[in-house]
């Protein structure tokens, strides 16, 4: 595996209806590097976000999906990647991303 450092496990939010409904609950959901661990992903959010204590780490790899290419019948894909859901302990701070949306 590649040298996968903190700043570069987590790469964006997700914000769907679902993850927003999950957020009461103090689970965030992200967009995670294909190769990172759950453990990588537990450092990274307790380092980039002060304050916060992870309890738990949820990962699933998502296929590409099926697209036309150009209006022929050839299909590609796009690229593979990865979701995490992090849960956070009932004494941890709110992630503050999410804050007002």
């Amino acid at each position: 595996m590649a040298n996968v450092q903190y700043y570069d496990v987590i790469l964006k939010p997700v914000v769907t209806e679902k993850s927003m409904e999950l957020m009461g609950e103090k689970k965030y959901t992200f967009l995670v590097h294909p190769e990172a661990t759950k453990s990588q992903v537990k450092e990274a959010v307790e380092k980039m976000f002060e304050g916060t204590k992870v309890k738990r780490v949820n990962t699933m790899n998502l296929d590409g999906k099926k697209k036309r290419v150009r209006g022929t019948f050839k299909f590609g894909r796009t690229a593979k990647t990865k979701k995490a859901v992090v849960q956070l302990t009932e004494d941890s701070k709110e992630i503050e991303i999410f804050e007002g949306l």
